[in-house]
């Protein structure tokens, strides 16, 4: 399947997410204000940090080697030992979150009145493990119209589920849904790979298979530091700018980084979907620049267009996202948008070093441009007010794009 057809696909999909995420964005904005976004972006970098590890963070490592194996005796054994290091993960953070609770609420949210919602979470973690296996092997096995229809589905029952609890019980039902939600889909995604052709029992019962867990460890190490640092990072800025401006503040800032996120997931999404395991698949360097560039073709000219739209209609923007009470993060968008660009360029070279395992090189520009990140963003908040993360986030992708670069015209051309 091509770039475009996936992107076609994957559009769809995103576009249903997209929506659902706006309606449950809008409740939660009419319901609990800008402190009330910024506190519930607080867990969801937890929870998103967490749910990456509770599968052992083997997720691309899954993509990759089921995309690259022709036999299903070779899949198999990634099957099995995904399982397997999924169960021991998501336990071992199971009894951390039950055992510290309070300790985690009052680290995260600031309040141990949540602390029920870190012992939910502990009892769930692993059916959010179970569900991203499937997914991942789905999209290994480029089953990709599956795929779609699965998250179609999810979307909706995601959106179902906690505009109910939002709406029921106001900033705790957000919260509870937050923990709960990929537990609720893994048995939606169940029902649906339960017909698949690779979906045997006994697939996943074949035991540890030592050259598995070697390969999907190199993953695992890259999906554990972006899992780590990125939302450390988050956890790290907002809780800087809410204690140093506001909590207000907070959230404008996480309602520019939603609204980032939502509009760019069509492309994010595919490139996740398609790049890495094509990229993965391609073992002459030629080919491999000609899709790369094939990639700037047909997403970039998208991205600019997107970026524009927003920037263009950013009022109507918010108060469709958000409310009123969001205005004040107008100021927001210019840099935003423009680090938007940047990063989706930079990403387009950086999956190269997952399709290629650069494990080493990979690990040391993620917690280097994440700790930037941080550094630029306090330094600019000090000197700017809330507008100097959007320049600090800006500067970030340009720095990164550059290195990342270097490390693709290094590859091309070694010998």
């Amino acid at each position: 399947m091509t770039l475009i057809k996936t992107s076609i696909l994957t559009a769809i999909a995103t576009i249903i997410t997209v929506i659902s995420a706006f309606i449950i964005n809008k409740v939660v904005a009419i319901y609990s204000g800008p402190s009330g976004l910024a506190l519930i972006g607080q867990l969801k970098d937890f929870v998103t940090m967490l749910t990456n590890i509770s599968n052992g963070a083997t997720t691309q490592g899954i993509i990759k080697y089921t995309a690259e194996h022709k036999t299903i005796k070779d899949k198999q054994k990634i099957f099995s030992t995904s399982i397997i290091i999924s169960l021991v993960t998501s336990f071992i953070i199971s009894i951390g979150l039950i055992g510290f609770n309070s300790y985690i609420s009052e680290l995260i949210l600031k309040d141990t009145k949540y602390s029920n919602v870190f012992i939910v979470f502990g009892f769930t973690v692993f059916l959010f493990a179970l569900n991203t296996i499937l997914l991942s092997i789905l999209n290994g096995q480029k089953e990709i119209k599956k795929y779609v229809f699965v998250n179609i589905v999810n979307s909706i029952v995601a959106l179902l589920f906690t505009s109910f609890l939002i709406v029921k019980f106001n900033i705790q039902g957000a919260l509870y849904s937050l923990v709960i939600n990929q537990s609720i889909v893994f048995f939606v995604t169940l029902f649906f790979v339960l017909k698949s052709s690779w979906f045997k029992l006994e697939y996943f019962k074949q035991g540890l298979d030592k050259e598995s867990l070697i390969k999907l460890s190199k993953y695992s190490l890259m999906a554990i530091t972006s899992a780590l640092v990125s939302p450390i990072s988050f956890l790290i800025i907002r809780n800087y700018i809410g204690e140093n401006l506001g909590w207000d503040e907070a959230g404008y800032w996480q309602g520019i980084w939603y609204i980032s996120s939502m509009y760019l997931l069509v492309v994010t999404t595919s490139l996740s979907v398609y790049y890495l395991p094509k990229l993965s698949e391609i073992k002459d360097k030629e080919e491999l620049k000609k899709e790369i560039f094939s990639g700037y073709k047909i997403i970039m000219p998208i991205v600019i267009v997107m970026s524009l739209s927003i920037f263009l209609l950013k009022e109507y923007v918010i108060l469709i996202a958000f409310s009123e009470n969001f205005m004040p993060m107008m100021e927001l968008f210019t840099w935003q948008l423009i680090g938007d660009v940047i990063k989706i360029a930079s990403w387009l070279l950086s999956y190269l070093m997952l399709a290629k395992a650069m494990t080493k090189i990979f690990i040391s520009t993620e917690i280097l441009f994440s700790f930037l990140f941080v550094m630029f963003s306090i330094l600019f908040i000090n000197n700017f007010g809330l507008i100097g993360i959007t320049y600090a986030f800006t500067i970030n992708y340009i720095l990164y794009f550059f290195t990342v670069l270097f490390i693709f015209r290094r590859f091309i051309n070694a010998k």
